[in-house]
């Protein structure tokens, strides 16, 4: 019997549901409804099915879960390429934790977050998982625009343009949480910065609420070899050690980076049910090595993938993470088997969804999941012949490619063009930070 209740049919030449290893559906359609998916079909089945339901034809496309940036700084796109080429601590200490000081503000991170918004649509990112300062700013930014994010509440020991205390992050980051709870597309998380700026009291505090209040945790673990050698100094245990010590580890943790990592830390993570989100260009840019990718698959632990902030990595695009992920598995010399370019598609849709805590909203086309959707056009020199769609999308594939976007069903990028941020006001704003930032 037809059915009237969709409110679009996309009919795409690929669909890659992102559910079954490998599976890519060709001359499908996906009826979306209310903001979710309704189902994904045969283009002649939903035409039947769905006779009065507007059409868009994308006939030399591949549709997909759209990509979930797990982790980054969003605010500190204003910090794109400034101090470029220094060690982490180095870059933290003495240039950008001195220039958040001087010139973070409410408004410095809205216009930031917003200019990553821009930049993370056009390249087909439909949530991402922030950490940063004004986190309330951060959330403000992406509801208005409708992208989802995981809005970390940062956490630490030492004093910010946001908090002065312990007590104080946390007072806010409550205040936080109680305006965007029930919110459809904005969830908040607890986001102690890194283990060497939160003291054991702060962290056994953290676990104790997020308990209570049944919320995720997301931090930056294991990021560099003096992280871990001075946990061994301070603390006698490695970063991941201290904290299974403290009841930090559990499924609902989000560790970033994890970089150096033992047998014995990945066998922990595995155990404690954490998942992991690996930024291989940050971490590379800022001389940390590279995340062991093919032990993370391996091991079974959910793996998610991010850009960290541009900042460090210059750039919110996915694609290169994707590609990089799966290079990265075929560079070991050990018997750990690589990953697939449908694994590496899945770090940065379903896995990004278990990273976050949202595997069953997002992350895979299913019917009842919201229709948060990314169209790549196959037409294009670049793209062409096809022979595996898969690996044509993590080997060649990137952000001028996107041509649409979908949020619970909005169309936030339509032919390569946003349809509700105003980019010109964005981009003004943002020369002017720069414009401020080199008077320093």
């Amino acid at each position: 019997m037809p059915q009237s209740t969709a409110d679009w049919v996309i009919e795409a030449r690929w669909i890659l549901p992102m559910t079954d290893a490998g599976q890519v559906l060709e001359d499908h359609s996906l009826i979306m409804g209310n903001g979710r998916i309704l189902g994904v079909l045969p283009q002649s089945t939903a035409r039947s099915r769905y006779p009065q339901t507007p059409i868009l034809q994308r006939p030399h496309h591949a549709l997909l879960p759209g990509l979930i940036n797990a982790h980054t700084h969003a605010a500190m796109s204003l910090f794109r390429g400034f101090a470029d080429g220094l060690p982490l601590m180095q870059w933290l200490t003495q240039e950008i934790w001195p220039m958040e000081r001087r010139f973070v503000t409410a408004q410095f991170a809205r216009d930031g977050v917003l200019l990553s918004v821009a930049e993370m649509l056009r390249a087909g990112i439909t949530c991402f998982g922030d950490m940063y300062f004004f986190p309330d700013q951060t959330a403000k930014a992406a509801a208005e625009q409708g992208i989802r994010a995981v809005v970390g509440m940062p956490v630490a020991d030492f004093k910010s343009p946001w908090a002065q205390s312990p007590e104080e992050y946390l007072s806010k980051a409550l205040s936080v949480r109680d305006e965007y709870r029930g919110h459809p597309w904005i969830t908040t998380a607890f986001a102690p910065h890194a283990p060497y700026t939160v003291a054991d009291e702060t962290f056994v505090r953290i676990r104790t609420l997020a308990d209570e209040l049944d919320s995720p945790v997301m931090i930056h673990l294991h990021e560099s070899a003096h992280e871990v050698s001075e946990s061994l100094r301070t603390h006698g245990v490695r970063p991941i050690e201290r904290l299974e010590r403290l009841g930090m580890l559990n499924p609902s943790m989000n560790a970033v980076h994890m970089v150096h990592v033992s047998p014995s830390d990945i066998e922990l993570a595995q155990r404690s049910g954490i998942s992991v989100t690996v930024c291989p260009e940050s971490n590379l840019k800022l001389g940390n090595g590279a995340p062991p990718v093919s032990q993370w698959r391996q091991s079974q632990v959910p793996v998610g993938v991010g850009t960290d902030g541009a900042a460090s990595n210059n750039d919110q695009d996915l694609w290169p993470e994707i590609k990089l992920a799966a290079l990265l598995s075929r560079a070991s010399s050990d018997s750990a088997p690589t990953v697939s370019a449908w694994d590496a598609l899945a770090m940065a849709t379903r896995g990004g969804a278990a990273a976050l805590g949202l595997s069953d909203q997002i992350g895979t086309l299913e019917p009842g999941k919201w229709a948060d959707l990314c169209c790549v056009n196959f037409d294009h020199p670049a793209m062409q012949p096809v022979y595996d769609p898969c690996s044509q999308l993590v080997y060649c594939a990137g952000r001028d490619l996107v041509s649409d976007v979908w949020v619970a069903g909005r169309h936030l990028l339509s032919d390569s063009r946003l349809t509700r941020l105003d980019w010109a006001d964005v981009r003004d704003r943002a020369q002017g930070w720069a414009l401020r930032m080199r008077r320093r």
